[in-house]
């Protein structure tokens, strides 16, 4: 089993599109249980990358935090995978005594920390990403997955009372319209018209594969054809980018 060390490894001091409805700051943990090759932050992912990425001491994180009580609604916290650190609730806990809202960005590969975040109200938003259809989930993880962990977690948070979505990075040549319509009808069954559903658009930017830069992105009309038959399943079914 491996035991990952919680590195801070950015932050980002204001945001207003990263919590909905609220402005926040960002913490960056470094590590990844996945390898997706169109993943934009591979500094936070790949070894050899993260060990030259610098590192913040998490008292100046929340020294920051403090300065920024009264000014800032919540905090957003990403990675790489911040689920892999085991000290993460006692993290949000100390961010949560400050008085902030708390998002976490999760791929949904932890869902017993998932659970007790949510149970423990150490989590007001949470926002998990869909990779593909079940089929070929490992494959666009590029990890061994165990589809069993991904589906527990859509579970948990569709039987929660936490304000959450579903969101799904479209991959030219990985992710065609059937397997949009494949996941929505996976994430949607059981609460059909309930659930929040976001396809966001491919930019082939520093991906951690560099062959996922040769790839042309889908056309804004393509997405938004797909994102309308689509959108009956969903109480709100967004596009970003």
């Amino acid at each position: 089993m491996l035991i990952y060390y919680m590195e801070f490894c950015g932050l980002q001091k204001t945001s207003l599109i990263d919590f909905p409805g609220k402005v926040s700051a960002i913490i960056f943990l470094g590590g990844c249980n996945f390898r997706c090759g169109f993943c934009y932050s591979s500094e936070l992912v790949l070894p050899t990358k993260l060990n030259n990425q610098p590192r913040f001491p998490k008292e100046y994180v929340m020294n920051f935090l403090k300065e920024r009580q009264g000014q800032l609604d919540g905090v957003v916290i990403c990675g790489g995978e911040p689920t892999i650190n085991p000290d993460l609730p006692e993290l949000i806990k100390e961010i949560k005594d400050m008085g902030f809202l708390v998002k976490l960005d999760t791929n949904g590969t932890n869902p017993a920390m998932l659970k007790s975040l949510i149970e423990s109200n150490l989590i007001d938003y949470a926002a998990m990403d869909i990779k593909g259809p079940k089929e070929k989930y490992c494959q666009i993880a590029g990890s061994n997955i165990d589809i069993n962990l991904i589906q527990e977690s859509i579970d948990i948070l569709k039987n929660s009372e936490l304000d959450f979505e579903f969101r799904t990075t479209v991959v030219p040549n990985f992710i065609d319209q059937q397997d949009i319509k494949n996941m929505a009808q996976w994430i949607s069954q059981d609460k059909p018209g309930q659930l929040k559903y976001y396809l966001q658009n491919f930019f082939p930017n520093k991906t951690l594969d560099p062959e996922f830069e040769k790839l042309h992105p889908y056309s804004l009309s393509d997405l938004k054809q797909v994102q309308q038959e689509i959108s009956p399943l969903f109480k709100h079914c967004g596009l970003r980018g």
